[in-house]
């Protein structure tokens, strides 16, 4: 690339990330107010948190990158075009693809990295923030443990303990409903909580075990120490069956027909895989109707507001329409067509009106250049 075509292609590419990455930190600190219930409800860690709001990055910034290489391109087209920067390449020499070239390499950048995140980062992360949740809301002891309160874990088991010092709970209540006819109420002098063959087990010391029998009558039992095994009380969680957004392309093309849910859902999974395919070619898209809206038309020291409003409206309009078309094809596998034929044939228009049928900066200029000149020999 030229100085020129350089300058122009770092200015673009300062532009998309920061705002890409303003857009992107607005995108996980709303992301983020819906994950509290990990530190509210499961008492996990500030660093599990952050760590789980940061695994849904990747889908973020890679559905926020053709809006932002849009944004970006015009911003510092406008810029650079009302400075007569363009104007001076264009009094160069510089052909209408020579101006765009930079624009439309960084477009073809965004569109590899976009397809690299589609096929393998976001389902990557996505299968780790799933099981990263799954286990923190699975940690009963986190759910349990709460000094001072009533807990409960379903209708199935109610815990309390009076204080807890270090490692260890203190004045421990245990009430477990697992067999209702036959409840089970267990006091305890104090509690540590251990793993026993994998398992977690809450291990009771100096306990008292007091149970109804069969005949109604109050049975209890002492205890120096009794294991009480938690494993059983946990809760299965929706969150580790993997949803369309987490499979690989593989995965989502290749439909296991012997398993009866991927063989229910088998069109959301193909409509998933050609998202991941075409989604990327918007960033083509976007970067071209930047381009048409500064670059498509005369100079104008006023700016080009008028057709900068234009470009805008149809940059979202395409961005509705492909989003319509991604969920019309979970229903209806036909639509999957409309995800490769409205990219592909915009840009073809685009790149027809651009190239071809546009008029060229040039003859705007040639005006200014004789009048200088005839400034130039008046002068003489």
């Amino acid at each position: 690339m030229t100085k020129v075509q350089s300058y122009l292609f770092y200015e673009v590419l300062r532009a998309v990330a920061i705002i890409v990455g303003g857009l992107a930190l607005l995108a996980l600190l709303a992301q983020g107010l819906s994950r509290t219930d990990l530190i509210l409800e499961n008492r996990q860690s500030a660093l599990t948190y952050f760590y789980i709001v940061m695994l849904g990055a990747p889908q973020i910034i890679a559905l926020l990158t053709p809006l932002a290489l849009f944004v970006a391109s015009v911003w510092s087209l406008n810029r650079i075009h009302k400075d007569s920067e363009i104007v001076v390449a264009q009094a160069a020499g510089m052909t209408r693809w020579q101006i765009a070239s930079p624009i439309m390499r960084l477009a073809v950048f965004c569109v590899i990295a976009h397809l690299g995140v589609n096929l393998w980062v976001q389902p990557m992360a996505q299968r780790a923030m799933r099981e990263t949740v799954a286990v923190a809301r699975a940690d009963l002891a986190a759910a349990l443990i709460r000094p001072g309160q009533f807990t409960t874990n379903g209708e199935r088991l109610t815990f309390y303990a009076r204080e807890q010092v270090g490692g260890e709970l203190r004045g421990v209540l245990i009430s477990d409903m697992t067999d209702p006819a036959n409840p089970t109420d267990i006091l305890a002098r104090s509690a540590a909580l251990v793993e026993v063959d994998n398992h977690p087990t809450l291990l009771l010391r100096d306990a008292l075990s007091m149970q109804l029998d069969e005949n109604q009558q109050l049975a209890i039992l002492e205890f120096a120490q009794y294991p009480f095994d938690l494993s059983e009380y946990m809760q299965e969680d929706s969150d580790l069956a993997l949803k369309a957004s987490d499979k690989f392309l593989h995965e989502l093309v290749f439909v296991d027909r012997t398993n009866y849910f991927e063989l229910k859902d088998a069109d959301k999974l193909q409509a998933e895989a050609n998202t991941r395919l075409t989604s990327p070619l918007l960033n083509i898209v976007m970067a071209l109707i930047a381009i048409i809206a500064v670059l498509g038309g005369d100079f104008s020291r006023k700016g080009y507001a008028k057709r900068i409003a234009v470009a805008s409206g149809a940059a979202i309009m395409v961005l509705i329409v492909q989003l319509a078309a991604q969920s019309a094809a979970e229903d209806d596998p036909a639509m999957n067509i409309v995800l490769w034929i409205l990219p592909i044939g915009v840009t073809a228009g685009l790149s027809y009106v651009y190239f071809s049928r546009g008029r060229h900066l040039g003859k705007v200029e040639r005006p200014h250049i004789e009048l200088f000149r005839g400034a130039g020999g008046a002068n003489a």
